[in-house]
């Protein structure tokens, strides 16, 4: 059975003439917490990487090889984030088209074509959307790669600073370990503060807080004659 994620799109853009197509995909667009990442990735048809696929149908050590193998042998390949502030300001899907716009003008090579996973952008270039893009196109699995090991870096990092959410296990997604924690802890500064979840658990430790405060006694707060 043929593999489903292939180079076909690409050799369809060629066909047409194009010749410096960018695969695009984003990672981190339903976590609670952080920036979502963009990937922008142009192969290099002469420098074939094999294995590419949607970044979470791979294991962790898979990924780590082909990010790397992607980052040396692609024409160009750029990483940009959107963070939480501007995600409650945007709207997730906004601000994911954002992180991709702000990816292609990083490209070292500008492209002519873009593959982009199921999303349509605000660009004078040539562009296609494919739905499920990251598991049959091999420039939009690159970049899904790319964008996944650079946003788990940035959680690795992140559950340093604030150990009690386990980011390194997460990711920073709506797990139960991660959504017990802000119930006990309450959203950091930045949780997406527009998500639902987050919104409950900064009422419930506010509910939490205030309950815990002690009740002022008869005349507290005058002097006693």
């Amino acid at each position: 059975m043929r593999r489903l994620c292939s180079s076909r799109y690409e050799r369809q853009a060629h066909q047409r003439g194009f010749l410096r197509i960018a695969g695009l995909d984003e990672v981190g667009r339903g976590a609670l917490f952080g920036p979502v990442v963009a990937a922008a990735v142009i192969l290099d048809p002469a420098r074939r990487i094999l294995g590419l696929d949607d970044s979470k149908k791979l294991a962790p050590e898979r990924r780590e090889v082909l990010a790397t193998r992607i980052r040396e042998r692609a024409v160009a390949w750029a990483v940009a984030e959107v963070d939480a502030g501007r995600i409650d300001a945007w709207n997730i899907r906004q601000a994911s088209r954002q992180a991709m716009l702000l990816a292609v003008a990083m490209l070292a090579v500008s492209p002519d074509y873009l593959l982009i996973d199921a999303e349509t952008l605000e660009t004078p270039i040539a562009q296609r959307p494919l739905v499920h893009g990251d598991s049959r196109s091999i420039s939009i699995a690159a970049a899904s790669i790319v964008a996944k090991q650079a946003r788990d870096a940035l959680m690795d990092q992140w559950a340093s600073v604030y150990p009690q959410y386990g980011f390194d296990r997460n990711r920073g997604y709506a797990t139960a370990d991660h959504l017990d924690a802000l119930r006990r802890h309450g959203p950091t500064p930045h949780h997406r503060y527009s998500f639902a979840p987050v919104r409950d658990a900064r009422c419930w430790a506010a509910s939490a807080t205030q309950a815990a405060l002690p009740l002022a006694g008869p005349g507290e707060g005058s002097r006693a004659e």
